[in-house]
């Protein structure tokens, strides 16, 4: 029997890319902040996992269709669920600096959260490879996930939801941006949720294991 996560990675973004957009649609109506909460999670998982497994060559997905280690829906397999997730968790539009921080706080802990559970889940079925430092010490899957996952997934949920509350003060203030800054905002966005998990994980690495775990680990063998 396939596995469900491996039917997941198929069938959830089918139905949760156009789910997602529609109800950030409806939240906001205007394509600026939709854009801003639905688009920087599928292009960050585009462009940070990527360089994880085809440039850096620490992760690796074991799945049928791929770009040398990577799939190539991951965008859309994270994306989706990580917009769904955003868009449940969020309350009523910032008003404050204070609304901002509590919904970074929020997203952080709930993409922490349910991501670690799913890398735990896909390195158990062998859909994922991930040679990090419990890996090459024989640890398991929970040990594995545990070393990256907050980082990245918590880091990435604090930066989103960080950019999604700075921009609903913005429009509250002055009213949705124009295109070219409306661009310039996303980019800005998906600049800060790579820059943020990435710099946190590398200096987690460095203290607890005396490198920045960016290359993969080779593994130990008992004599």
């Amino acid at each position: 029997m396939i596995p469900a996560i491996r039917l997941y990675q198929y069938a959830a973004p089918l139905a949760l890319t156009p789910l997602s957009l529609y109800l950030w649609w409806t939240e906001y109506g205007n394509w600026p902040q939709s854009l801003t909460a639905w688009l920087v999670p599928v292009l960050w998982a585009y462009i940070v996992p990527a360089v994880g497994t085809n440039v850096r060559k620490v992760w690796e997905f074991d799945v049928r269709w791929k770009w040398g280690r990577f799939r190539p829906h991951h965008g859309f397999v994270f994306g989706s669920a990580a917009a769904m997730l955003a868009w449940l968790a969020h309350g009523p539009p910032a008003q404050s600096p204070g609304d901002v921080l509590r919904f970074s706080l929020v997203l952080c802990s709930v993409l922490g959260f349910w991501n670690l559970l799913y890398e735990v889940k896909a390195l158990r079925t062998g859909l994922l490879i991930v040679r990090n430092e419990p890996w090459a010490r024989g640890r398991g899957e929970e040990a594995i996930a545990f070393d990256y996952a907050p980082w990245f997934f918590g880091g990435f949920g604090a930066a989103h939801g960080l950019a999604i509350g700075l921009l609903e003060l913005l429009v509250r203030q002055s009213g949705p941006p124009a295109p070219a800054w409306s661009a310039a905002y996303v980019a800005a966005s998906l600049a800060l949720c790579i820059a943020l998990p990435v710099l946190g994980f590398i200096r987690h690495s460095l203290k607890r294991h005396g490198h920045s775990g960016t290359r993969p680990i080779k593994k130990e063998h008992s004599s």
